[in-house]
């Protein structure tokens, strides 16, 4: 298993080590004695999983304390585009994100901390994404950002004719709308 380091610190991508064969192949996916040599120290309590059309995006997605989640995001059919925005104040990247084309094929994860909001994008026909998380759903803690919002600029990798949002996620605020503290 290999950690690379983003360019935001605490954002990492898990590669793990792949074992093909003549049937196939074998990789741990999560082994939390290996997480935690490498400093990745949540205890991830529930995995969800979701299935999605060519087009979807799916965020930018949050919730703060005390129900802040770590996610480790990972896709089990077809291609995402998956993205993290630092959200911490403190940060000197707050604002910035980072993204990356996370699929089956390539099986790489990526580990979102706390203090960021998540989001992707479907690349391929279809997906299935599965991401474990250190926190449960809480309705009042939820909040997200526009997937669209200008001062992040960010670059979904999909034209505009093909995007697919739900109405919860349009009517979310912008970037400088953000109050949230983690």
């Amino acid at each position: 298993m290999n950690i690379e380091k983003t360019a935001i610190q605490d954002l990492v991508i898990i590669n793990p080590t792949v074992f093909p064969d003549d049937r196939g192949y074998f990789f741990e996916a999560y082994n939390k004695a290996k997480f935690n040599e490498n400093g990745i120290t949540y205890n991830f309590i529930q995995d969800n999983q979701s299935f999605s059309k060519r087009g979807v995006i799916r965020g930018l997605h949050l919730q703060i304390k005390p129900f802040a989640q770590a996610k480790l995001v990972r896709v089990l059919e077809g291609e995402i585009l998956d993205v993290a925005v630092d959200l911490r104040k403190n940060s000197p990247t707050y604002g910035q994100h980072v993204s990356v084309v996370l699929s089956a094929a390539n099986k790489k994860q990526l580990m979102v901390p706390h203090g960021f909001a998540h989001g992707f994008s479907v690349l391929s026909e279809t997906a299935s994404v599965l991401y474990k998380v250190d926190q449960v759903y809480n309705r009042d803690s939820e909040r997200g950002i526009r997937y669209d919002d200008p001062t992040l600029a960010i670059d979904w990798q999909l034209n505009r004719e093909e995007i697919i949002v739900s109405e919860k996620d349009v009517i979310l605020p912008s970037f400088d709308a953000v109050d949230w503290e983690f």
